[in-house]
């Protein structure tokens, strides 16, 4: 299994996702279609599938003129969210395949849209999984609760994403890394790995490179909408459970001026 990211748009990421023993591939939110069939057609691939988390036109924008582009393409989205040009609807826990070797589960992550879905991607050849969480789960970030409630995100961070293996290789729909870790730093100053990984991330910018992926343990160490559950992090925001102190923290990115 291989993974590219294609920037998109201004700060979007589109994913292609190549089982190699076949050479077939799947593609995230592939917003900028024509691009994503140069990027395939570089690859040598077959673009069987899309994947799109969530129905925000910097997401789903893509979808009709890549079923143009590729007659017989499937294009998978949550069922309650109303996908542009979805032709088969998915449940959390469903699966697809694509290729011989490579496994997608569903997971249902809503409150940045009521029907948003991440995708785990895992291989038969034993590589390290891999979970696509468009605007649910940013590095060191989340989205807007534009649908949904502090206590879906809590659910969809903290419990669907977070109990993920550790290992899991994190690509998201943006690139917001080093706001969202120099918001992160406001509410956990002494946290020695969001200053390290700040270092890191402004570099890899600064050199032109992204920052994608992360990986789940690198959330849950460096991201403060997935370290709700210390009860240090809930007292710094005055708040008493972890699903206030999520609410209160996207509260407080949503007016920060950083």
């Amino acid at each position: 299994m291989k993974i590219h990211y294609i920037p998109c748009l201004e700060d979007n990421y589109s994913y292609l996702i190549i089982d190699e023993s076949t050479k077939e591939a799947a593609v995230v939110d592939p917003v900028e279609p024509e691009k994503i069939l140069n990027v395939a057609n570089e690859h040598g691939v077959h673009l069987k599938l899309v994947l799109t988390t969530h129905h925000h036109w910097d997401h789903a924008g893509g979808n009709e003129k890549i079923k143009q582009l590729v007659p017989g393409i499937k294009v998978y989205g949550g069922s309650i969210d109303k996908v542009k040009g979805c032709t088969d609807a998915v449940e959390n826990g469903d699966k697809i395949t694509l290729g011989a070797d490579v496994v997608i589960l569903s997971l249902h992550t809503p409150c940045h849209t009521k029907g948003h879905i991440s995708y785990y991607v895992s291989s038969k050849e034993g590589e390290d999984p891999a979970v696509f969480t468009g605007d649910t789960l940013f590095i060191a970030g989340c989205g807007k609760f534009f649908e949904g409630t502090a206590e879906q995100m809590y659910q969809s961070l903290c419990v669907t994403l977070g109990s993920l293996p550790k290992q899991t290789r994190v690509y998201c729909g943006h690139e917001y890394t080093v706001k969202n870790l120099l918001f992160a730093l406001t509410v956990e100053p002494d946290n020695e790995k969001i200053k390290g990984k700040l270092l890191w991330a402004q570099g890899q910018r600064q050199a032109g490179h992204a920052t994608v992926p992360s990986t789940i343990e690198e959330e849950m160490e460096t991201n403060p909408f997935m370290r709700v559950d210390l009860p240090q992090l809930q007292e710094r925001v005055g708040s008493h459970s972890p699903v206030e102190a999520i609410g209160e923290i996207r509260r407080l990115k949503d007016i920060w001026k950083g």
